[in-house]
């Protein structure tokens, strides 16, 4: 059994030294990346931590950043490696918990470890060589590195207090200022108890706890300058993107944004744009308009439409507010909008995916220091922006793999539609807003069947005729023919060439028709409303067919399809011709855009 353990401890170092090893030379270093485990506000904390760091693990270095701050970064690395040295070293309590992969272009100069390497350590590190490639790797290589300028000479380190005068120091905290200590030890790991800040036995044993992890003596009680070690660890992320407050007068809103990854790029009303400026790819947007609960309800709407709501993600609509949160594998998005006193106003922030830590910390510092002023964005901000029928107020509208037509065949929802338009898709909706859910799809009859999965109430439900129609006979198909571009259905009028495909086939109509790809799936009416079929999509098959033709699933095999899918069928008896405008009401009315997507 010792073996096995010893076995599995120098397993796990070995792993450990390998993820340690820096990036190979040959990568560009546009490639390679640092992990930033500390940030300080003045140079001699942050040599300090250097130090700190530099005696427990390798490769540690410091850089001053953005913004007047000193980081302390481990590196540098290609991105997978850095991805898994971060892993181990947190999983180990190497580094604090909100450590995060920093690039390169975000450092400026270099202030630690100082001396001969101090050039090198700005680069990826030369892999050692071994065997037959040792000899061709021996040449002096050329160094093309600039000369590392330090910005300021280190001082001397802050003089430290003793436990008695910590406790002084101590004893001055407010309240907030304690539950804020205790926020970040928790954050770092250690400390799970309430946020209460009464510093008792708990929160005494985390203190001592994290002391003996930075390997300062252990006394239990923090001093000044651990305290803001402690602060400075968990407002890391923060540090990193720039978090100062922004005021914009004609939005009417005041809050923090990640400054230094974003910056103030136009108004186009509801929407302040404040584009990436960083490499991070972050976004935010002020959101400000006048409005009544219906003008926020619409909102929520239209938020949901747009690109940068993703489709997946939790949704929630009050009275006077909403939140909306949007994910997929290349972003995260958050919107959040309330109306007070006739004015709605909030913020949208878009993050990379995969960096979850930070911008939950952005995040709540964003809503924490949200404030709202008198007035909101002019309608008239931004007129001189160039339109697009595909942008709204700047922001690209989401559009669906594919959109077909369909129609209602029961009352609580039930819609047949044409099976292509259900192929391949992670969602199907109706009319855009209302999920639904494949009950049946048969590729051989091209017909599917839908349920809405919230009840609805459709203006008409389709009533299949019982009979079979005659030759000639004036026929209307109704469909969205631009896939939904005019926001409607339209008629389109023809005839009924034959009550059997080209083939022969009897479960199947043919058409004299110019229908559009977007009618596909809509219902094919005589003259009295009944529906005598559902238009099926134009596949050629290799064949060219003259102009005009289409074919149709007859009312049979639509019958046929919903008694098998357990639906009761709804029959019109013959019935009378209807004037024009109430058969175009009934056949508009039991039509729905249908459309998939990814």
């Amino acid at each position: 059994m010792r073996k096995m353990i010893a076995a599995l401890v120098l397993s796990l170092n070995a792993l450990a030294m390998l993820l340690a090893v820096p990036a190979q030379a040959q990568q560009n270093p546009q490639d390679t990346v640092w992990i930033q485990v500390a940030a300080r506000p003045t140079l001699a904390s942050a040599n300090q931590e250097a130090q700190v760091f530099a005696a427990k693990i390798p490769d540690v270095a410091g850089f001053s950043l953005v913004g007047g701050w000193y980081g302390v970064l481990i590196g540098p690395y290609t991105r997978e490696d850095a991805n898994r040295v971060l892993q181990v070293y947190r999983s180990e309590g190497q580094i604090p918990r909100d450590s995060f992969i920093a690039l390169p272009n975000n450092l400026r100069n270099q202030f630690y470890p100082l001396g001969e390497d101090t050039a090198q350590t700005t680069q990826p590190a030369q892999a050692p060589a071994t065997g037959a490639t040792a000899e061709a790797t021996t040449a002096p290589q050329t160094q093309t590195a600039d000369p590392v300028v330090i910005a300021e000479p280190s001082p001397p380190a802050l003089p430290d207090e003793s436990p008695a005068e910590a406790r002084r120091s101590e004893r001055t905290l407010s309240r907030d200022e304690r539950k804020e200590l205790q926020i970040a030890l928790q954050a770092a790991g250690f400390y799970n108890s309430a946020i209460d800040g009464a510093f008792g036995r708990g929160t005494r044993s985390s203190m001592s706890d994290w002391q003996a992890a930075k390997g300062f003596e252990i006394t239990g009680v923090l001093t000044t300058a651990q305290r803001q070690i402690l602060l400075d660890d968990y407002n890391a992320p923060l540090i990193s993107v720039g978090m100062r407050r922004i005021i914009d007068t004609q939005a009417g809103i005041s809050l923090e944004i990640p400054a230094d990854e974003v910056t103030f790029s136009r108004y186009e009303p509801p929407f302040a744009h404040y584009d990436s400026s960083g490499d991070l790819g972050v976004r935010v947007l002020l959101i400000s308009q006048r409005g009544d609960k219906s003008t926020l309800y619409g909102l929520y709407d239209i938020m949901q439409t747009l690109e940068i709501v993703p489709l997946e993600g939790p949704r929630e609509r009050e009275n006077d507010s909403f939140t909306l949160e949007g994910r997929n594998n290349r972003f995260v998005s958050f919107t959040q909008a309330s109306l007070k006193n006739g004015e709605i106003k909030g913020f949208t922030l878009i993050w990379p995916a995969g960096d979850e830590a930070r911008r939950s910390r952005v995040l709540s510092a964003m809503q924490a220091s949200f404030e709202r002023s008198e007035g909101v964005l002019d309608d008239a901000a931004g007129a001189d922006i160039q339109q697009d029928i595909d942008l709204l107020s700047g922001l690209e509208i989401r559009k669906p793999k594919m959109s077909r037509s369909g129609f209602f065949v029961s009352s609580d929802g039930v819609v047949v539609t044409t099976a292509d338009v259900v192929q391949g898709c992670t969602r199907v909706t109706l009319d855009y807003g209302y999920r639904a859910e494949v009950v049946s799809a048969d590729t051989q009859s091209g017909m599917a069947i839908l349920r809405s999965t919230q009840s609805l109430a459709p203006i008409a439900v389709a009533e299949l005729s019982p009979q079979s129609p005659r030759l000639q006979s004036e026929i209307a198909v109704s469909g969205f023919s631009y896939e939904g571009v005019l926001g409607a259905p339209s008629l389109t009028w023809g005839k009924l060439a034959d009550v059997k495909s080209l083939e022969g086939d009897t479960s199947v109509a043919r058409l004299e028709l110019a229908a559009q790809p977007g009618d596909a799936g809509g219902p094919v009416v005589d003259a009295s409303g009944a529906v005598l079929g559902m238009l099926l999509p134009q596949t050629a098959q290799g064949r060219q067919l003259p102009a005009g033709v289409s074919f149709a699933a007859n009312a049979e095999t639509i019958r046929g399809a919903m008694e098998a899918a357990g639906l009761e069928v709804q029959t019109q008896l013959a019935g009378a011709a209807l004037p024009n405008q109430a058969l175009v009401n009934r056949a508009t009315g039991m039509t729905v855009l249908v459309s998939c997507w990814e």
